[in-house]
């Protein structure tokens, strides 16, 4: 099977689908996104449905051996839009403080390197928009604790 993105003018995702491989000839670019173009109309593009952040995985979700298939960084998603400098699909931006770095949306503040707090409780957390942080909350016994919630402090890449 392939994929193909259908976009819109911005470049923008609009439509994904799958295209059996016997109607695409040699099944990829650019006879398949002319096939879709031919059929469908509009601009297409071929995306790899086992391909996130330029790596191919097989479909148990181990690493493929064969990188060649990792193409357009991430697989296409509906809002994504496709970058044609950098021929990769990127996906919407998550937050409006978060910068576009090498194909990737990045926080104005690192990302924490710790997932645990004092206590050893794994840490389930998120971006903060409003206050410019990560913010988590301990899983405890199986639950996410919402009556404790930390800060990542990046200077001591810690929980507080």
């Amino acid at each position: 099977m392939a994929h193909f993105a259908k976009l819109n003018e911005n470049n923008e995702v609009i439509k994904v689908i799958v295209v059996g491989e016997e109607e695409v000839s040699h099944n990829g670019d650019p006879a398949g996104e002319a096939y879709c173009t031919k059929l469908f109309g509009g601009t297409w593009k071929q995306t790899s449905y086992n391909t996130r952040r330029g790596v191919h995985y097989n479909s148990d979700g181990t690493v493929s051996e064969d990188q060649s298939k990792a193409f357009r960084w991430n697989y296409a998603g509906i809002g994504f839009t496709y970058d044609e400098s950098l021929d990769s699909f990127i996906p919407p931006k998550p937050y409006s403080s978060w910068t576009l770095v090498s194909k990737e949306w990045v926080a104005p503040v690192a990302e924490p390197t710790s997932f645990v707090d004092a206590s050893g409780n794994n840490i389930m957390y998120d971006w903060n928009e409003d206050n410019q942080q990560w913010m988590g909350n301990p899983i405890v016994d199986g639950s996410v604790d919402l009556n404790i919630t930390y800060t990542w402090n990046p200077n001591t890449s810690s929980w507080s």
